[in-house]
């Protein structure tokens, strides 16, 4: 375990035994653990396990500040699997860190190895990329590109709202 996740956990740790102690969100079977932190774009990166919350959170590098975020603003940060959005996760103790909601509440969550888990996959998943899109515009390119060949007219073809605006009706 690296200092920057032994200070996460100690925090909330702390947030566990006094301000959300004996609340009905929490689950008994959960406890506070931060899985798989890695440094990425000179910040921390990775997941919180609550008894009431599994949260990615993005933390300060040494040389790297975060920008501290109001109660009503929110954060986007683009990853290699999309794009996230982050709220402002300002503990004194911490100083300025985001966080993003992934499941909450985490009642129905069983064992705390569970949690652990999916909180793994998380980290996994979050650096794979997602080309998803660039697949489905890669086919509906070349669909398009076989009606021209055919001598069809290119507008004919169902278009869905989203390729009408990302311009796939214009074989991009």
């Amino acid at each position: 375990m690296n200092a920057v996740e032994q200070k996460l956990e100690a925090v909330f740790n702390d947030i566990a035994a006094t301000r959300m102690a004996g609340l009905p969100i929490c689950n008994s079977a959960l406890r506070v653990q931060a899985v798989g932190f890695r440094e990425w774009q000179e910040h921390w990166v990775g997941v919180l396990v609550t008894p009431w919350t599994i949260s990615l959170v993005l933390m300060p590098g040494d040389k790297a500040p975060l920008k501290s975020l109001g109660a009503d603003e929110k954060m986007s940060w683009e990853f290699p699997s999309g794009r996230y959005e982050f709220m402002g996760l300002n503990e004194p103790e911490l100083g300025t860190c985001q966080i993003c909601s992934l499941i909450s509440p985490v009642i129905d969550i069983e064992r705390h190895e569970d949690a652990v888990g999916v909180a793994g996959q998380v980290m996994q998943a979050l650096f794979v990329e997602d080309n998803s899109d660039r697949a489905r515009d890669a086919e509906r390119k070349q669909e398009f590109e076989a009606a021209r060949m055919k001598g069809e007219p290119v507008l004919d073809k169902p278009l869905s709202r989203r390729d009408f605006l990302r311009g796939s009706f214009l074989g991009m």
